[in-house]
């Protein structure tokens, strides 16, 4: 494995100097590119741009061409894992993702078992080796799974929720079932992100995208834990190279310290917490990302700089230990040049601090 010419991604998660801070986005290979929406029509669906691995390599080169990011991530979707389960995915249009098959019937959730995502996820792994071989060493590729208690809320509800009345339900009342959900699935999710690694991925990231959503003492029982089990399973050299994990709560801004100690390498934050007062919690235990909110792109390129600046700031003039991202994954209605206007704020801004400090 050969380190990427523009490595100021990986150096900042191993709290290493870099020139600039480096940036990338949630959701840059989305529906706000045109280039991107013309690929998924060819594809005929969203499952089955997931599944051709050279339109997948296709959509997550897009962002690339446009803007000046410091790392790509692969595209896919957190819901590969329990569709590989055979839980049935498909996307119906304004609805979002369902399962043909949730989980609510005990036997059904004691025979769940991890696949093997050699088999039942090989378009996934031959797409990381495409986005590797066409990246050619530009900048380093991410690949990433959902947290286990995020695919489980999923897997048990059918679809995204907005009260999570079946998975709590569960938790309460069954929570032996769903331990043994997401003990499986953190398995799963352990399998999968080595397999991407071993693919080509020089980095990893989980999204707990409804990890916010639980009670404290419920957060550290159903989804850090499995979070902790996966790091620690995680292959953390690959050529020669550190892999790099990064763990990402959504609304996780009270749990910031307890994130840090399960061993990734950095903690995303969302727009909630503000992140000079988050480095100041967690101090040199682990990098960190974010976190500007993803609707500062429906502003003006002028206030989108002030706020890429805000954040820049907040974190302080370091050299090391940052990479902005958003909060959140970007909005399909975001204009496609304020991108651009983030973008540049950002490396602009971070080599001035740097020459600060």
């Amino acid at each position: 494995m050969t380190r990427p010419c523009n490595d100021s991604f990986l150096r900042a998660l191993l709290k290493q100097p870099t020139a600039h801070t480096p940036v990338w986005l949630m959701r840059q290979a989305g529906r706000y590119l045109p280039e991107y929406r013309e690929t998924r029509a060819r594809a005929g669906s969203f499952m089955q741009l997931c599944k051709n691995p050279g339109l997948a390599c296709e959509v997550t080169l897009q962002p690339l061409a446009r803007y000046e990011l410091d790392a790509a991530i692969l595209f896919s979707d957190i819901l590969t894992v329990p569709d590989a389960m055979g839980l049935g995915l498909y996307f119906t249009d304004g609805e979002g993702p369902r399962f043909e098959r949730p989980l609510r019937e005990e036997w059904a959730i004691r025979d769940l078992g991890a696949p093997d995502p050699w088999d039942h996820l090989r378009y996934v792994m031959d797409a990381v080796t495409e986005i590797r071989r066409a990246l050619n060493n530009s900048v380093p590729l991410i690949g990433f799974s959902g947290s286990p208690y995020t695919l489980a809320c999923y897997m048990v509800e059918g679809a995204s929720s907005t009260d999570y009345r079946r998975i709590k339900g569960m938790l309460y009342d069954r929570p032996d079932l769903l331990h043994h959900i997401l003990s499986v699935t953190a398995d799963a999710v352990s399998a999968y992100l080595n397999a991407q690694i071993e693919s080509g991925a020089q980095a990893v990231m989980i999204f707990d995208s409804w990890g916010g959503s639980l009670s404290a003492a419920a957060y550290d029982e159903f989804s850090l834990q499995y979070m902790q089990r996966i790091v620690g399973n995680l292959i953390k050299e690959k050529d020669g190279e550190r892999v790099p994990s990064i763990v990402f709560t959504k609304g996780g801004g009270l749990w910031l310290e307890s994130i840090a100690n399960i061993g990734c390498d950095a903690v995303g934050l969302d727009w909630t917490i503000d992140i000079g007062e988050a480095r100041r919690r967690v101090g040199e235990r682990v990098a960190l990302q974010g976190n500007v909110d993803p609707a500062v792109l429906f502003a003006s390129p002028e206030r989108i700089a002030v706020e890429a600046r805000k954040v820049l700031d907040s974190f302080g003039p370091s050299r090391t230990g940052h990479v902005f991202n958003l909060g959140h994954g970007i909005s399909q209605f975001t204009p496609p040049e304020n991108v651009t206007a983030l973008v540049d704020a950002v490396h602009q801004h971070s080599r001035i601090l740097r020459r600060q400090s």
